[in-house]
């Protein structure tokens, strides 16, 4: 399916679009905004994200563009991406990494298996 574009995108338009090898669909549509700020989500948009009646999307503002998805679609936020990246980077050069302290590894077995009741109280004082 070809992408149908007009010269202002002033009409709807369906078309595929491929990334990463995975080919999703491409759908161009256009809401007006109430003067509450409200909008209706088009159906073929709708649908596209598998949302109905009662369903929740979210909107990210991504470089002065709204990204519209479901809600309990998995959001990605750019500064812990950024962050993420920096991580895998210095695991793959192993830079940053290094052992526990032998005496508080030592520790963690000794008491790994110990039982504990989060409810109690602590008796002794608490450094954080």
């Amino acid at each position: 399916m070809e992408p149908h574009i007009d010269n202002v995108r002033k009409t709807p338009y369906l078309g595929s679009i491929a990334t990463r090898g995975i080919t999703m669909l491409a759908v161009h549509e256009v809401a007006t905004l109430t003067s509450k700020g409200q909008i209706t989500l088009p159906k073929s948009i709708r649908q596209a994200l598998g949302v109905d009646t009662g369903g929740k999307v979210a909107f990210d503002l991504r470089d002065g563009e709204v990204v519209v998805t479901r809600a309990d679609a998995e959001h990605e936020d750019p500064a812990i991406a950024a962050f993420l990246a920096l991580l895998a980077r210095d695991i793959e050069t192993g830079r940053n990494i290094r052992g526990l302290p032998e005496d508080l590894a030592r520790t963690m077995l000794e008491l790994s298996g110990h039982k504990v009741d989060l409810s109690d109280d602590f008796d002794e004082d608490v450094e954080i």
